[in-house]
């Protein structure tokens, strides 16, 4: 509760500090310090420590689970903002207001990863989404921008009809919203499989799994990187916690009536996510591709609904997050955001060129980076789950990923060619890149250090 009252608390903040503050790095560095405010309540409540004692009538559970991962969305934004606060000021003249856009996100995110009645998941769904539909579209003199968000919106608004009516047939089915107390006796009712089944491929949209996933590249390319770095991000990986919990507490016990179908949606979400992003010239779209990908490694967790899934799913919304939001933020600094546009990186920059390659290892599941540990965590949930076929064709769709993420690093380090940035890359920036590729190593190396807060 900590992190969702002070979260909702900063956006209205940030809504009127554009009023208040005359400069926009004062505007800059009150989110900064309000986004520590709500990390430390995290922390806080994490060790126990509630600060706003609000009684839910048991629509919300602030269990380890849901505070760990809203702890690491937390810090993540917290990275997302010291690399890219800066360049948000290009997007347009509402500065302030993306910050407070954000950090109602956050307070989505919280609902999203801590509900027990599918009333809340729906709100925190929505409280996710309508900020983003915004973001998307601030650029508002760049047509791509304008229609990103539009076919954000449509796409969102046909998710969401969907989720509804797929609450309304489990309610119809078992006289609840409680996730908890959707216990099914004899026969699976009609109602609650067709209802599951409109869940499924509502979030499935959300996540972009395939073949739901087809606003994804368009959007993802069309909407101001600074914004895409997000919601390919933190965003995901919420929607996949809310799936987690979802599946874990109303439908886990009747695991016969889906499973299959969510194997095929892996397999088809890992074999298109991988195979087009081979295709694509753009660094910006293979990095879309490549995030539908990835929501293939995440949908293992899904499958299997086990203790290594938990485990697996954090760690990888953390390895997943760091890395990409670390590659955006160079690539938003760059003139041309091909992959001939990154040609001779490496000799001009070769500090940041070094932290790309760790990224770019780490997404690509290298062994000693945060990405290894975490696809590794959820191939063994996916073999005790009851698929080592699933879980081998996961491998092969990551070998060839490494295809298409090692030809950015041949182009920085192999090719000849002269390198122009938009935005001059600061000693400041340059650390916190450094110190996310420590953070990616140390993950990849100690992931304990992450995974025991579930348990102490």
């Amino acid at each position: 509760m900590n992190t969702l009252i002070l979260s909702a608390l900063s956006g209205v903040i940030m809504m009127f500090s554009g009023f208040m503050l005359n400069t926009r790095t004062a505007v800059r560095t009150l989110a900064h310090i309000l986004l520590l405010v709500v990390i430390a309540g995290t922390v806080l409540e994490l060790r126990g420590t509630t600060l706003f004692n609000v009684d839910t009538k048991g629509m919300m559970v602030f269990d380890r689970f849901a505070l760990l991962f809203t702890l690491v969305a937390n810090i993540c934004t917290l990275a997302y903002f010291a690399l890219s606060s800066k360049d948000m000021e290009r997007v347009g003249n509402n500065y302030s207001d993306y910050f407070a856009l954000i950090f109602f996100i956050l307070s989505g995110i919280v609902l999203a990863a801590s509900f027990k009645s599918l009333l809340i998941l729906f709100l925190g769904i929505e409280i996710i989404s309508i900020p983003l539909y915004i973001l998307a579209g601030s650029e508002k003199l760049n047509l791509k921008s304008n229609e990103a968000s539009l076919k954000y919106f449509l796409m969102g608004a046909f998710s969401t009809g969907l989720m509804l009516m797929g609450i309304a047939l489990v309610y119809g089915a078992m006289g609840t919203f409680d996730t908890t107390r959707m216990e099914v006796v004899g026969a699976t009712p009609v109602l609650l499989t067709a209802g599951m089944m409109l869940l499924l491929f509502s979030m499935s949209f959300k996540a972009s799994a395939a073949p739901f996933h087809f606003w994804t590249p368009d959007v993802y390319d069309g909407s101001p990187t600074v914004f895409t770095s997000y919601m390919a991000t933190v965003v995901k990986a919420a929607f996949f916690i809310a799936f987690m919990r979802l599946f874990t507490d109303a439908f886990g016990g009747i695991g016969m009536q889906w499973k299959l179908i969510v194997s095929i949606i892996v397999a088809m979400t890992l074999f298109i996510g991988n195979i087009t992003a081979v295709f694509q010239q753009s660094v910006k779209r293979m990095l879309a591709y490549s995030s539908i990908a990835q929501a293939g490694f995440m949908m293992l967790a899904i499958y299997s609904l086990n203790a290594d899934a938990r485990e697996g799913l954090i760690l990888y919304a953390a390895a997943y997050s760091l890395a990409t939001i670390g590659i955006f933020a160079v690539l938003i600094k760059m003139k041309d955001q091909s992959f001939e546009g990154f040609n001779g990186f490496a000799k001009q920059y070769p500090t940041i060129a070094a932290t790309l390659v760790v990224f770019l290892l780490s997404l690509a599941g290298i062994p000693l980076t945060a990405g290894f540990i975490s696809k590794f965590y959820m191939l063994k949930a996916t073999v005790d789950g009851g698929s080592l076929g699933l879980a081998i064709f996961a491998v092969l769709m990551a070998a060839v990923s490494v295809y298409y993420y090692f030809r950015l690093i041949q182009s920085m380090y192999f090719k000849e060619g002269s390198q122009v940035v938009a935005v001059p890359m600061t000693a400041g920036f340059k650390y916190t890149l450094v110190g996310l590729a420590a953070v990616t190593v140390l993950l990849g190396i100690f992931p304990e250090l992450l995974t025991n807060w579930l348990y102490f």
